[in-house]
């Protein structure tokens, strides 16, 4: 999928509404993640956190995207202090256009959730580069070196 541009889209966000297209001329880093306030995904939400400066002197944008309401996303990023913000994806739209939903083994029982992706999405709209599967240690770092060659 790499290289393929990339479809303007909005979708509602803790920042008011989030247009692709909006961000024209900066690298876009959409990091996909299961749910608020769980263990994992506070901690990535955290690693990009930290880096937010230096994501943004890149001129990058970065944007956590899961199904979960705006009103989880506005509790989670003022509880962890997030300087981006949190796209609500509640009817799977951009989860359906990237192809994150997996059927994934929860104690047991076969359920439908989000597998942990990013994307960064260049300059002109591409897609530059894709994670799938992600483990969280030093994943936004490796994103952060990945946006320093753009």
């Amino acid at each position: 999928m790499t290289d393929a541009r990339i479809a303007d889209f909005e979708i509602a966000s803790t920042d008011g509404s989030f247009r692709l297209s909006d961000h024209a001329g900066h690298p876009v880093v959409l990091y996909f993640y299961p749910k608020d306030n769980t263990p994992g995904c506070t901690t990535e939400g955290m690693q990009f956190r930290d880096l937010h400066a230096k994501f943004a002197r890149l001129g990058a944008v970065v944007a956590g995207v899961s199904r979960d309401s705006l009103k989880s996303h506005a509790n989670f990023k003022a509880k962890m202090q997030f300087p981006f913000p949190l796209l609500s994806d509640a009817d799977e739209m951009l989860c359906t256009r990237f192809g994150v939903i997996k059927m994934k083994n929860m104690y047991g029982k076969k359920v439908r959730g989000i597998e942990r992706s990013t994307f960064v999405i260049d300059a002109s709209s591409r897609l530059a580069r894709e994670w799938r599967g992600v483990k969280v240690p030093g994943h936004a770092q490796e994103v952060l070196d990945f946006v320093k060659t753009l």
